[in-house]
C-alpha cells in the first residue's frame, strides 16, 4: 500500500468564482444594505412581527439590525430534505455541494410534442410533462413547466398542482396565487402524507416565492413566507434579477441587491418560527440591452448563479439555482449550448435544488425535447464531477502486468466491475458510425428527443395516487371552484 505526505486529493471536480474574503465582502455589503436602506414590507403581519423582532419600520420601510441577519442564520436549518409522495423515501438532500435538477413552474406556452406548435399550457399540457420528468432518471424534482390557462384563472394554482402530484412520486416545486390558494395546497399535501404532523416530517413539497426587485416584498410573497413557516414547512424565497434594470450593472452589486432581498425574508421568517426550513437562491442576470429581455444564457447569468452558489456555501444555507435553460426560442444547437455550460457549471458549483430545465425563450415557453436532452447533459455533468478516483484497485497496475503487452482487459473482471461506475453511457446522444445512424433515418437530437417524449407520454404510467387520496384532493379543488362561483 503506498503511502503519501503533504498529498491532496481532489475528490470531486469543483468550481469556485469567489474567495471566502469576497463572499464576506458581499454578504457585509448586504447587511449594510438592509441596515442604512433598508426594505418595503407590502403585509401588516409581517411588519408587526418585523417590529417586535427590534426591526425599524416606518411606515411600510422597514431597516433590519445586522445582528437580527446574523441570529436568523444562526436559527435556521443548514440542510433541507425532501421526499418521494409515494414512497417518503428522502430522496433530495439540500445540503453541501450536492447539486439537484428539476424543470421551471409558470411558462405561459409550450410546445406540443405531437404538432410541434407552440401553445398555451394547459392542464394535459402540465400533466404530460409530469409524467415526463418522472420517467427521466436525471431530473430529480418537478415543476410544473407551464401556467395551467384552461381553467379559471384564480384558482388555477390548485388545478396546477393537482396535475402535477397525480402525475409524478418526485418531489414537488410548486407556486401559488395567494396565502389562500397556498394554503390548499398545503391541505392537499396533508390529505397526501397522510397529517399535518406526517408532512412536517417528510415534505414533498416546497413553495417558490419571490420577493420583487427592488427590495420590495409583496403581499403575496410576505404572507406565505408566513404560512410556510408557521407550517414548518420548507419555503424557497428568491430573487429573480436583472442587472442594469432592477439592480446594479456590477455583477458584485447584483449579488449584494439580490442577497439583501433573501436575507430579509430570512428575518421575517425565522421571527416567524425559529427553525423552520428556508432555502435562498434567486435567479440572477442580465438585461438584454439590444432585446431588454431576461437572459437566460448569457455568460454573466452563469457566473453570477455560481457565484451566488459559493454565497450559500459561505452562508451555509441549501441554494435553490437555475440551470438547462435558454434563450433561443426553439431546442435546436442555440439551445444545447447554453442549456450545457449552465448545467456543468451548475454541477460544479454545487447549488442545490437546480430549476428551469427545459425553458426556451428566455422562460416563456416549455420544451420537453429539450428536457430529455438536458437529461443526457445533467449525466454527463455529474460523471464530470465525479472527477478520477486514485487508489491502488484505479491505478491498476497488476492489472495491466497480468494482460501485457499485446492484450485486451475488456473480459477483465476489475474492468467489469468498473464500467458502470467510471464510464457514462448516453440514453440519447449518438455514438453510432455514420453507416448505422443512416441506416435507423439520419435522425437529429431534437427528433430522438421528440420521438422518446412521444413514448413517454402515451406509454409510461406513473404510480398513481391511492384512489380515495385522489378523491380527497380533488374534493379541495372543487370546494375552490365552489367559492369561487360564489364569489362572482
Amino acid at each position: 500500500m503506498r503511502t503519501r505526505s503533504n498529498y491532496k486529493a481532489n475528490a470531486s471536480t469543483m468550481l469556485s468564482i469567489l474567495s471566502p474574503s469576497q463572499c464576506e465582502e458581499i454578504f457585509l455589503a448586504a447587511e449594510e444594505v438592509l441596515e442604512r436602506t433598508g426594505v418595503t414590507f407590502h403585509d401588516d403581519e409581517a411588519l408587526e412581527i418585523l417590529k417586535k423582532a427590534g426591526c425599524y419600520v416606518d411606515g411600510i420601510r422597514v431597516r433590519i439590525p445586522s445582528y437580527l441577519v446574523d441570529r436568523a442564520l444562526r436559527t435556521v436549518p443548514h440542510r433541507v430534505t425532501l421526499c418521494n409522495s409515494r414512497t417518503g423515501s428522502r430522496d433530495v438532500l439540500l445540503e453541501g455541494h450536492n447539486a439537484y435538477f428539476g424543470t421551471g413552474s409558470d411558462t405561459p406556452f409550450f410546445y406540443d410534442p405531437f404538432t410541434g406548435e407552440r401553445k398555451r399550457s394547459t392542464k394535459e399540457s402540465v400533466g404530460w410533462a409530469c409524467k415526463v420528468i418522472d420517467a427521466l432518471p436525471n431530473l430529480d424534482f418537478v415543476m410544473s413547466l407551464g401556467i395551467v390557462q384552461d381553467v379559471p384563472l384564480l384558482i388555477s394554482d390548485r388545478h396546477q398542482f393537482e396535475v402535477q402530484v397525480l402525475n409524478t412520486g418526485k418531489p414537488i416545486v410548486t407556486t401559488a396565487h395567494d396565502i389562500y390558494g397556498f394554503a390548499d395546497i398545503i391541505e392537499m399535501c396533508e390529505i397526501i402524507a397522510g397529517g399535518e404532523e406526517e408532512l412536517r416530517k417528510n415534505p414533498f413539497m416546497t413553495l417558490y416565492a419571490e420577493p420583487i426587485s427592488p427590495l420590495q416584498h409583496a403581499w403575496e410573497a410576505a404572507s406565505k413566507l408566513i404560512l410556510a413557516a408557521k407550517k414548518a414547512l420548507p419555503v424557497v424565497y428568491t430573487p429573480c434579477v436583472m442587472a442594469g434594470g432592477t439592480v446594479p450593472a456590477t455583477m458584485a452589486g447584483v449579488l449584494v441587491n439580490g442577497l439583501a432581498e433573501s436575507l430579509s425574508g430570512l428575518v421575517l421568517h425565522q421571527n416567524t418560527r425559529e427553525g423552520a426550513p428556508f432555502i435562498m437562491g434567486g435567479v440572477f442576470t442580465i438585461m438584454d440591452m439590444g432585446t431588454t429581455i431576461f437572459s437566460y444564457g448569457s455568460p454573466e447569468f452563469n457566473l453570477l448563479m455560481s457565484a451566488l452558489a459559493d454565497m450559500a456555501h459561505y452562508l451555509k444555507l441549501p441554494m435553490f439555482g437555475t440551470a438547462g435553460c435558454t434563450d433561443s426560442c426553439i431546442p435546436d444547437e442555440q439551445a444545447a449550448i447554453e442549456a450545457a455550460i449552465s448545467i456543468a457549471m451548475t454541477a460544479m458549483s454545487g447549488p442545490n435544488l437546480n430549476h428551469d430545465v427545459g425553458y426556451v425563450e428566455y422562460g416563456s415557453t416549455a420544451s420537453l425535447e429539450l428536457l430529455t436532452i438536458a437529461n443526457d447533459i445533467i449525466g454527463m455533468a455529474r460523471r464530470l464531477v465525479r472527477g478520477i478516483r486514485v487508489d491502488e484497485d484505479t491505478l491498476a497496475v497488476d492489472l495491466i502486468d497480468k494482460v501485457g503487452p499485446g492484450g485486451h482487459f475488456f473480459t477483465e473482471e476489475q474492468s467489469l466491475r468498473h464500467m458502470k461506475y467510471e464510464i457514462w453511457n448516453p440514453s440519447l446522444i449518438n455514438r453510432q458510425s455514420y453507416e448505422v445512424w443512416k441506416g435507423q433515418g439520419s435522425k437529429t437530437l431534437t427528433e430522438v428527443a421528440n420521438e422518446k417524449v412521444k413514448d413517454i407520454i402515451l406509454n409510461y404510467e406513473p404510480e398513481p395516487l391511492p384512489k380515495d387520496v385522489q378523491k380527497k384532493i380533488g374534493a379541495v379543488v372543487e370546494r375552490a371552484e365552489r367559492r369561487l362561483n360564489a364569489a362572482v
